[in-house]
């Protein structure tokens, strides 16, 4: 596996465990449905919520936000519709990205966007 593909499983494992420890329950990893994947599907309290984790070793090129653009939008909300009729929910859901950023001394930082696209 590529190098950056393996800071990528590893950035969703710690957006995952970073999540838990914040009160969101784990519901599925790495969902597939077509040719779309959602990293994260969690529920919080009465949300179901679709989690796009990116990963990004500085800022220089940009922040994670910026690296999920209209297509990648497009095939999470397909994927999304998918995963609401298979388990049938009828509730309130949200899209959020969740950035998990590597300081210069090698610390890791997370930043959460909610609601940030539908």
């Amino acid at each position: 596996m590529a190098e950056h593909n393996e800071s990528g499983k590893r950035a969703e494992e710690l957006a995952c465990e970073w999540l838990v420890s914040k009160g969101y329950e784990l519901l599925e990893k790495n969902y597939r449905y077509k040719h779309a994947e959602i990293d994260l599907i969690m529920k919080y309290q009465e949300l179901l919520i679709f989690i796009e984790v990116k990963y990004r070793s500085g800022t220089g090129y940009g922040f994670a936000e910026e690296f999920v653009d209209y297509g990648k939008k497009k095939l999470i909300v397909k994927a999304a519709d998918a995963y609401i009729h298979e388990i049938d929910w009828h509730k309130d859901i949200r899209f959020d990205i969740v950035g998990v950023y590597k300081d210069k001394s090698g610390n890791i930082n997370f930043k959460q966007f909610e609601d940030a696209f539908y």
